[in-house]
């Protein structure tokens, strides 16, 4: 593969969680997208998914009315991976976080996959170049998602040591021309950047938790209204900057914060799980479910969500 050109048919493998947002960005970037999963069960409510999708990215005018149907079109569902993959330029996997899935359904694509179709998997925490044939190396790139995949600008990118960096500028070119924010790493590392932030910023909520220091809804309330709005206009480098990098030093040398002693498992998180309280998906979490419409809900978060990062977009396309 020489140049994004080159590029006619995806196919997304997956249809959970990430796969139904993921073929409507390239849907609505004008390809031809093939998805691929299992089972009926969910390859039916995939599609639901997506027309639902669609109708609200037309409701928010980030797709026009007249082109819902033809982009919606151009998503069709495959029963093997050998139809999904096979005439692919691109691939995308994002099956489950397991790591004998995944060296299954690459010992699977590696039958039918052309020789100069780039492969990129989703993962979000397994070494994904351990998993797949040696051959397929000089093909392999990561591009991660995050959830929702279709409203979350992001994808972080970074190609195996083996594949050319050609391969991951396409990807990240592929990306943007899809309406993605895609930021091209120099190496691969564990969890890449967002989630190693998230991370850190766990380690500490539990922490807080854990020690009777304050509640989820403090932790949530100081959060919203100090440092995430702020990140949304400087991110964490710049907001170093404004405060000046003597000052972050002097955190530093004066140890005005250490960090909190690594567990196995927080406390209070091993309560929730042990108790069936999974979050939303349970109905109780950190906070109670119990009683509330989710699907109302969850348009409510996605049109929330719409507002943040158009004004994040904006912001972004005029930065300080």
């Amino acid at each position: 593969m020489k140049s994004i050109n080159d590029i006619k048919k995806i196919a997304v493998l997956g249809a959970g969680t990430m796969g139904p947002g993921i073929a409507q960005m390239f849907a609505m970037g004008g390809y031809q997208v093939t998805m691929w999963t299992r089972r009926e069960e969910t390859r039916e409510k995939a599609k639901e998914t997506l027309y639902k999708s669609l109708q609200t990215f037309v409701e928010e005018n980030l797709l026009p009315a007249d082109q819902l149907e033809a982009t919606y079109a151009r998503v069709s569902f495959a029963l093997t991976v050998e139809e999904c993959v096979r005439g692919a330029q691109f691939i995308q996997e994002t099956i489950v976080e397991n790591k004998q899935a995944k060296i299954d359904l690459f010992a699977e694509v590696d039958k039918f996959v052309a020789d100069d179709c780039i492969i990129a998997s989703n993962t979000s925490g397994l070494n994904v170049f351990e998993l797949v044939p040696e051959k397929r190396l000089p093909q392999m790139v990561i591009a991660h998602w995050y959830s929702p995949a279709q409203l979350i600008p992001l994808v972080e990118v970074v190609k195996g040591d083996k594949a050319p960096q050609v391969y991951a500028d396409i990807t990240v070119e592929l990306l943007e021309k899809c309406g993605k924010t895609a930021v091209l790493m120099k190496k691969f590392i564990r969890g890449y950047i967002a989630n190693r932030m998230q991370m850190c910023l766990n380690q500490e909520l539990f922490y807080l938790l854990d020690n009777g220091y304050c509640t989820p809804e403090d932790i949530d309330k100081a959060v919203k209204t100090s440092f995430i709005p702020r990140a949304v206009v400087l991110g964490l480098c710049k907001r170093a900057d404004f405060g000046g990098l003597d000052m972050t030093a002097n955190n530093f040398t004066n140890k005005s914060y250490t960090m909190p002693p690594e567990v196995d498992m927080p406390t209070s998180l091993a309560g929730y799980v042990e108790r069936g309280e999974l979050g939303f998906k349970t109905g109780k979490g950190f906070y109670d479910y119990t009683g509330v419409n989710k699907q109302e809900l969850l348009a409510k978060r996605d049109k929330q969500l719409f507002e943040v990062f158009k004004l994040a977009k904006k912001f972004m396309d005029d930065p300080v």
